[in-house]
């Protein structure tokens, strides 16, 4: 399972642990039945537990994603991730997280926006309304210089015999990476509370949406319930 996001990004299912019984199960262990069948007795249960936070038998449930984003989105992205522990509910555990490496391969792909957005005149961390026609042009054209500049100085700077390692500095946050990640269904539906959100940024906005469509597909009955649960719209 694979979508597209934004100009050359996308979010892949590689792997997943588990199914829509596995939340039920692990949480009647306690009394040692074992469900072969999902039925309403199982929904009300999935319900019952996401609606009081009753969250680690949705740890059971295990997804590995490959990503590709601009290094700016997986910046904020990351901020899921960082800060494991692994002694209460909380949100930030059952991560793994693994990245390619600017030390060993050479980028070359950029973040290329349709839309150009104005900044917010009441809210410093957001934008609002959009550049066009003249404006619009202007800022394509810088954008676009700018991703040219730092990629030629880039290459020349490998081609001088400076080490990837220390070259790659000079990228942009619009620079194009790849990581796998590993995260529990709790710690996927919880990224995608967060980001898929109005005042989230619009990029971080499009792969949480990305997210919530491959978790429907992957574990359908535990993801609509735990939308529903949730007051999700």
């Amino acid at each position: 399972m694979k979508t597209k996001v934004l100009d050359k990004g996308f979010v892949e299912v590689i792997d997943s642990l588990g199914n829509d019984l596995t939340v039920v199960n692990s949480a009647r262990v306690s009394f040692g039945k074992r469900k072969e069948k999902f039925d309403n007795s199982d929904r009300k249960l999935v319900k019952y537990l996401a609606k009081h936070k009753h969250f680690s038998p949705f740890r059971h449930l295990q997804v590995q994603f490959h990503i590709k984003a601009p290094e700016f989105v997986m910046r904020q992205w990351y901020k899921h991730v960082v800060g494991i522990e692994t002694t209460s509910n909380s949100s930030t555990k059952d991560h793994a997280w693994n990245e390619i490496s600017g030390r060993y391969v050479e980028y070359d792909e950029f973040y290329q926006p349709e839309i150009y957005r104005k900044q917010s005149s009441d809210n410093k961390q957001a934008s609002e309304g959009q550049f066009v026609d003249d404006e619009h042009n202007l800022a394509n054209t810088n954008w676009r210089q700018a991703h040219a500049m730092s990629l030629t100085a880039y290459k020349q700077l490998i081609e001088m015999g400076m080490a990837k390692e220390q070259a790659r500095c000079i990228l942009p946050l619009t620079l194009y990476t790849e990581v796998y990640w590993t995260a529990s269904f709790q710690a996927v539906m919880n990224f995608i509370e967060l980001r898929n959100e109005k005042t989230a940024q619009i990029e971080i906005q499009e792969y949480a949406k990305s997210l919530l469509d491959l978790m429907h597909e992957s574990f359908p009955k535990t993801t609509e319930i735990w939308a529903d649960a949730h007051n999700w719209k």
